[in-house]
């Protein structure tokens, strides 16, 4: 299990963590989400032992990472700037990897490379974007670590090779309850093989919970309602748009769009009390759609502030 309790840090007068609280569970796959700046790059290197927090700490199975070679050796981390030595080819990799990890499996990093199609004697200067990202997730599982940190893997990665990469990780979670906190703009990828989601928002946790349990009682609603005019010669024909402002004032709205004569409503409420509250109404349409990652992760961080034409 990782523990990261109360941790806060500043760079200057900047404040980049203020108070960050997350749990990976072993043998899970954790998802860490957040806005550009939210803090989730500096999250993973302190989790990773390279920067120390001014206060707070993280645990592994009890234990401190930072200045502790003993918990190190069980870590593997994939960062989002990749460095690789000038010259070096992943064979010459293997050396310093084998060196470092006790670990290592140079079978199993043979099995990757050829899964991915790298060649190992080649330079790494030579490779593209995404083949860097290729070698340096073959060399961190071939390091068998106990814990896995993933900041951006898929980077770069075209759609056949992040359902490889995916399920090389997924294979040594179920096999080795391997641990893996993993953060990614990738929401759709995440949302297929997390268990847990973390999503924070300038340097906080805003909501931390298992997938499923992060989507209920947050619906889509798809509406529309008959549209007639109050006139003067009859005045009860305006009392089905009365009738369903009325239904809808009943629910928790957190958004509300238009689009022709569809009415969008982000509501907390369940589906069986939206059709409730709305069904008197006599809608001519009503469909109560769950939520993606996605469309959760934006509107926990305040839907007031995003666009939602795009999402919706």
């Amino acid at each position: 299990m990782i523990q990261v309790k109360n941790l806060h840090k500043k760079f200057g007068k900047t404040k980049a963590l203020d108070g960050i609280d997350l749990t990976v569970n072993k043998g899970s796959i954790y998802g860490l989400v957040g806005t550009n700046g939210a803090g989730k790059t500096t999250v993973i290197r302190h989790m990773a032992g390279i920067l120390k927090q001014d206060d707070g700490e993280i645990l592994f199975d009890g234990e401190p990472a930072f200045e502790n070679p003993a918990v190190k050796q069980r870590i593997g981390l994939v960062p989002d700037e990749l460095f690789f030595p000038k010259g070096y080819s992943i064979k010459d990799m293997t050396k310093i990897y084998n060196g470092t990890y006790d670990s290592f499996s140079t079978e199993r990093l043979h099995e990757l490379t050829q899964l991915f199609r790298l060649d190992e004697k080649a330079p790494l200067r030579s490779f593209s974007k995404g083949m860097k990202k290729q070698a340096a997730i073959a060399l961190t599982l071939a390091s068998m670590p106990e814990y896995l940190l993933l900041d951006e893997p898929i980077d770069g990665l075209d759609p056949i090779v992040r359902k490889l990469v995916w399920k090389q990780i997924v294979d040594d979670v179920a096999e080795r309850e391997m641990s893996v906190m993993v953060s990614s703009h990738n929401l759709r990828d995440l949302e297929s093989i997390c268990d847990y989601v973390g999503i924070i928002d300038n340097g906080r946790t805003v909501i931390e919970r298992d997938l499923e349990s992060v989507r209920e009682g947050i619906n889509k609603v798809q509406v529309a309602f008959a549209q007639k005019q109050k006139s003067a010669d009859d005045p009860q024909a305006g009392q089905e748009t009365d009738d369903a402002e009325a239904a809808i004032a009943q629910l928790n709205v957190l958004h509300r769009d238009r689009h022709g004569s569809i009415e969008l409503i982000i509501t907390r409420d369940s589906a069986e009390r939206i059709e409730e509250v709305l069904t008197p109404a006599k809608p001519l349409v009503l469909d109560v759609l769950p939520l993606s990652l996605e469309e959760v992760f934006i509107y926990e961080l305040g839907g007031e502030k995003y666009d939602f034409s795009e999402i919706m």
